[in-house]
């Protein structure tokens, strides 16, 4: 079968916000549909690639009555694994209604922005953070935080820079009601 978007999971997880994916090194992952996360135990992997032969799991006859994966959109109201679960539903309509193309062309912009922060704020000890904040907030949101941050950081080293991009981003999402950390 022929993998078309590689970054986008079958469950509709953006691989391109998932901390794994931003690693340097062996343990870096390429996405749910590279040859080494299809070797690993996810049972969507297992349903859709391997059995099925489809890429989502909103593509399966199935994905309306799929026990499985609402038992994983319901856990993922609430709870988070290694990745930020909190936008996986508005996704999922997200796509629905505009369709797959649209949804990756907002994920590249929200990757863009993540790698900006990750290169400029990164202290060695955010990119969790900086992950889960990229896949929770408005893309405008994250613009205005990044040239607000830049402009008051100029000159400062990594430390402190982090540190006014925490505090920016902090204050949009108290603002907000948004939850920049994992839920457990």
């Amino acid at each position: 079968m022929k993998i078309i978007y590689p970054e986008i999971g079958i469950c509709a997880l953006s691989c391109r916000l998932c901390p794994h994916y931003h690693t340097k090194g062996v343990s870096r992952c390429g996405g749910c549909k590279t040859e080494s996360r299809t070797c690993a135990g996810c049972p969507f992997i297992t349903c859709a690639l391997k059995n099925k032969g489809i890429e989502f799991c909103w593509d399966c006859q199935e994905s309306e009555t799929c026990e499985k994966w609402a038992r994983h959109r319901e856990i993922a109201k609430n709870a988070d694994s290694f990745k930020c679960y909190q936008k996986l539903e508005d996704d999922i309509a997200f796509v629905r209604k505009n369709g797959v193309d649209a949804f990756e062309k907002v994920q590249k912009k929200r990757e863009h922005l993540l790698k900006e922060m990750l290169r400029e704020f990164n202290e060695g000890r955010s990119k969790s953070y900086y992950c889960i904040a990229a896949t929770v907030m408005e893309t405008g949101e994250l613009e205005a935080a990044f040239t607000e941050a830049g402009k008051k950081t100029d000159g400062f080293e990594i430390k402190e820079k982090s540190r006014v991009l925490h505090s920016i981003l902090d204050k949009i999402a108290r603002q907000r009601n948004y939850t920049l950390k994992l839920r457990k």
